[in-house]
């Protein structure tokens, strides 16, 4: 079967080069047309666009590139309409999906499949009318959108298990870290290590790398501060928002990092759930500016209880969340003191991560979908 797969960032590449694998393995003749990235192409896909050449976020970004966005876009639209796969495959980045969705219901008969689904139920849901409209099968890595999508909406979905539970398990499985040769090969002495994961985007790490630091800094005697170094931001920018405080920095280290930590920081994001997956007791710390960006948070955190996705699978409070104003120097360095060894809320959050391990499922979220997607489109896996 041919399959066209639309990916818009390095997570989307990630897990649609990990969804082609298991396609391969259940459809010897399957071949890849797509929008994507390194990893894609790995796997045989013909790339019609580099996920970088479109890849803009924020108002101000994607106004000042709407030209290129709407060429790769008008590309995108004639490349299906020539190529006529037997299903297109959109994995998040809804702005440009949804519109994909949209023109390919409109002027085919090509199904349409939603692997990773946007995250509608933190903000616009109001996309939910053109998922159910333009989409034909949703495959969902979060467990709680099930809910949220059957029993708010009454559109069924598939939960097919999370893939960052399949990456994690992959790397303690095939890669056993010794604490001892990981630290002497990273130049780290032996103290326990604090891990700080402080986000993958500029203004993230602007807004909370210090702050994290600052509240860690009363542990510097009895512990080493590690930051985990985000792909694309380079040394410099690091050194500027760090002010020479002492912190050792990894690349592409950062599961290595965590099966070594004995706590960490870290902002919202996937990053949450890697830390529990790992065991690591940990904060979770997102400041932002007062005023827009803040707003914008209010209106978010009204909508659901939480926003990092630990407590959200869990459905329940198993790390606390420091948010905008409430992510303060004192109130990270309070929360961190419990979580380390004798700390009041250190066995309480692995219990959690107990709970939120249960409720994700068993590993296997690529293959998962791949079997589902054959068996809607009427072939035997």
């Amino acid at each position: 079967m041919k399959y066209y797969l639309i990916a818009g960032e390095a997570s989307g590449d990630l897990h649609a080069s990990h969804l082609m694998a298991s396609l391969k393995r259940y459809d010897r003749e399957a071949s890849f047309r797509c929008i994507g990235g390194d990893m894609m192409c790995a796997q045989g896909g013909e790339l019609l666009m580099h996920y970088k050449d479109l890849a803009y976020m924020g108002i101000i970004p994607v106004v000042l590139h709407a030209r290129t966005i709407l060429r790769g876009m008008a590309r995108c639209r004639q490349d299906i309409l020539q190529w006529r796969p037997d299903v297109v495959v959109l994995v998040d980045y809804p702005g440009f999906n949804l519109k994909i969705a949209r023109f390919v219901k409109d002027n085919t008969h090509i199904p349409v499949h939603y692997y990773i689904s946007p995250k509608i139920w933190a903000w616009k849901e109001y996309r939910i009318r053109d998922i159910r409209r333009y989409v034909d099968e949703m495959f969902s890595i979060l467990p709680f959108e099930k809910e949220f999508y059957e029993g708010r909406h009454g559109y069924p979905i598939h939960y097919v298990g999370n893939p960052t539970l399949d990456e994690v398990r992959a790397f303690q499985n095939a890669t056993p870290v010794c604490p001892e040769s990981f630290r002497s090969e990273n130049g780290l002495d032996g103290r326990p290590i604090i891990a700080i994961l402080a986000g993958s985007r500029r203004q993230e790490i602007s807004d909370n790398l210090l702050r994290m630091m600052e509240a860690a800094e009363p542990y510097a005697g009895t512990h080493q501060l590690v930051l985990a170094a985000a792909p694309g931001i380079d040394d410099d920018f690091y050194m500027r928002c760090t002010k020479g405080k002492a912190i050792a920095m990894l690349r592409g280290k950062t599961f290595q990092l965590l099966s070594v930590s004995e706590a960490a920081l870290v902002t919202s994001g996937t990053a949450t759930l890697e830390t529990a997956l790992f065991r690591v007791p940990q904060v979770v710390c997102y400041y932002m500016k007062a005023g827009v960006l803040a707003s914008l948070a209010r209106r978010v955190v009204l909508k659901i209880p939480y926003i990092s996705l630990v407590n959200l699978v869990a459905g329940k409070e198993v790390v606390p969340e420091l948010v905008a104003h409430q992510m303060t120097v004192r109130n990270v360095r309070s929360h961190l003191g419990t979580i380390l060894p004798g700390g009041t809320q250190r066995q309480v959050q692995l219990d959690g991560y107990s709970l939120v391990a249960e409720r994700l499922g068993n590993a296997g979220a690529p293959g998962n979908a791949a079997r589902l997607m054959l068996a809607c489109l009427g072939k035997k896996p």
